[in-house]
């Protein structure tokens, strides 16, 4: 049901600066970059063929939209081919499932391990 790992999300206090020392120092490239009014998503890897990438995200936007993120440490972003199946699969079995979202770049839906620890799905197909 879920197939990868997809991308690494890290939530950063500046992503400019943070896109300057990934990119100026580490030796990434920008993989994408939207923005539309509301966030701001940078998508980076260490070559355009990565098969995993890091998404830098705003702190403090995530920390409103979803204050029940730990956001001092990074979130697993899984890819799915069939993210309903998943969806109803992990709410039969009783694992706690935020709800299922329309984003720009794709369906999403965040779900959290025994201890509370939240990681993310999106449909990847």
């Amino acid at each position: 049901m879920i197939n990868k790992v997809g991308q690494i999300m890290l939530y950063v206090n500046n992503q400019d600066e943070t896109l300057k020392f990934w990119t100026e120092k580490v030796g990434f490239i920008v993989v994408s970059e939207e923005d539309n009014g509301h966030m701001r998503w940078i998508e980076i890897a260490p070559t355009k063929e990565a098969e995993t990438s890091i998404i830098l995200h705003n702190k403090e936007l995530i920390a409103k939209m979803q204050p029940e993120l730990n956001l001092n440490t990074p979130s697993l972003m899984f890819y799915s081919e069939n993210l309903d199946k998943l969806y109803k699969d992990f709410s039969d079995k009783n694992i706690t499932v935020g709800e299922l979202v329309s984003m720009p770049f794709g369906r999403v839906f965040n779900f959290a391990d025994n201890e509370e620890n939240y990681f993310a799905i999106m449909e990847k197909k």
